[in-house]
């Protein structure tokens, strides 16, 4: 009889419930008095057999209370299934059971509210407004409903506990709120809801120290970031935790002043100054550094390659005993061009030696590779490496043409072009030169130099003290 009693709950056959309850009564208390699993009321809440549940609860009201080997009441599964009509059957059966916690502390509402079960969480709302206010692993439903991208169910809650400003701006275990965890997902459309409807404190902070602007600041940028950023920028968001020119941003306050003394005169700071430069120079220094990288990487290939197959290729036999360099396997061009091969090898090495050397200092991580003053000096060890490999290349040329009068011509032709290019990279290492000196000089000047003293308001001193 419990094997039909199961089949019956499975196929939602009220028929056949009706039969088993008609020849034993006791049949559903029996069924949950020897197991611990799912009860039929439990399989048929999960089903959505309505009129099955309907007549259980009719019968046995108290069945409503029953749990499953996870904690789970009738309601719990129907809620996460969003079987609208069950759980009105259920609720009506005992209201209460909207605050049983499952073995994970989640209550009926919470999982409504994490499958996006609109119809379902509003019921479970009218009949329990408290349910909602319940924490689960020390967050709110409003952080499930934000973690899960519900924004329906999100605005619903939100109504319902309209003018509790302490419960929308709850934190999590790591101090963020909902807002926190809206720009961490780039919900847009959440974002714009809480900024615009609630009393969402858009600068608070979690327990690192980071408000909603500082959590856009580690998500890539896209389209959906520049508007979330507008959208923070009109509600007064700002950042805490800047390094550089702003040393520190005051929460909370319109008027921002820094301990450098600056004073921005009821002006919110912009975002776009406070990552702006301070990212700008960053980024530009890790892409000259790998542009680096792989044009060094590049030439050193091209050294190691003439160097094992110089120009005019290497003897296939041995010659006469009277010619040492005529070996297999020895360069021709020493035997034809001794001078020019001489050129030609001390060239290549050095453009090798210099690309290998760029190669291993930007793999080094030694911290002085994060400088400017750095980046010129792999410029300038490019600058020789490109210089060889040219002198390399005219050599090359040189061995391998005839000597023709319209050959000749090509051979000055190459020489003068190459010459000039020599020419042009020397001027914009030159350049760089003495920009860097300039700067090196402007820097040493603010050092040696008597600084003038600043003279902060009292406004911005007492500011400072209270921060």
């Amino acid at each position: 009889m419990e094997k039909l009693l199961y089949e019956a709950s499975l196929e939602g056959n009220l028929n056949t419930l009706l039969m088993l309850l008609q020849e034993d009564p006791l049949i559903l208390d029996r069924v949950t008095l020897d197991r611990h699993g799912d009860t039929p009321l439990h399989i048929a809440s999960m089903l959505g057999h309505v009129g099955f549940v309907k007549e259980v609860i009719t019968r046995k009201p108290h069945l409503a209370m029953e749990r499953d080997s996870q904690k789970r009441l009738p309601l719990h599964i129907a809620s996460a299934k969003g079987h609208t009509e069950i759980v009105k059957l259920l609720l009506s059966a005992n209201p209460e059971t909207c605050n049983a916690r499952d073995c994970d502390g989640g209550n009926p509402i919470h999982l409504a509210a994490i499958k996006g079960h609109y119809e379902v969480v509003r019921e479970l709302v009218q009949a329990q407004p408290q349910a909602a206010r319940a924490m689960v692993q020390h967050e709110t439903i409003l952080h499930l409903c934000v973690k899960h991208n519900q924004v329906e169910v999100l605005k619903l809650l939100i109504e319902s506990l309209r003018g509790d400003h302490e419960f929308v701006n709850t934190k999590d275990a790591y101090g963020n709120t909902i807002l926190h965890l809206a720009v961490a997902d780039k919900q847009v459309q959440t974002i714009n809801f809480l900024l615009l409807t609630t009393t969402i404190e858009v600068n608070a902070t979690n327990m690192n120290g980071e408000t909603s602007m500082d959590k856009l600041a580690q998500v890539a940028r896209d389209l959906k970031y520049q508007q979330i950023l507008q959208s923070l920028t009109r509600a007064g968001a700002v950042e805490t935790s800047i390094q550089g020119p702003v040393r520190r941003v005051y929460k909370n306050s319109r008027t921002k002043t820094s301990l450098d003394g600056f004073n921005y005169h009821n002006q919110p700071l912009s975002p776009q100054y406070l990552r702006g430069e301070l990212t700008e120079n960053d980024d530009w220094l890790n892409k000259k550094r790998s542009s680096l990288m792989v044009v060094a990487s590049l030439i050193a290939t091209m050294a190691f390659q003439a160097g094992t197959n110089p120009p005019s290729g290497v003897w296939q036999d041995d010659g006469s005993s009277n010619d040492p360099l005529h070996k297999a396997g020895f360069a021709i061009m020493p035997s034809n061009h001794p001078t020019l091969y001489h050129i030609f090898l001390i060239c290549n090495t050095v453009g090798f030696v210099s690309t290998f050397s760029i190669i291993l200092l930007l793999i080094s991580g030694l911290p002085f590779v994060k400088h400017r003053v750095f980046l010129w000096v792999l410029m300038v060890i490019m600058w020789i490496a490109t210089t060889s490999m040219s002198i390399t290349y005219l050599v090359s040329i040189w061995v391998l043409t005839p000597t023709p009068q319209s050959s000749l011509v090509f051979k000055r032709v190459a020489i003068g072009i190459t010459g000039v290019w020599i020419a042009l990279m020397t001027l914009l290492v030159v350049g760089h030169t003495i920009r860097i000196i300039a700067v090196a000089f402007k820097k040493f000047e603010k050092l040696v130099l008597p600084r003038k003293r600043i003279i902060l308001s009292p406004l911005v001193i007492n500011h400072a003290a209270e921060i």
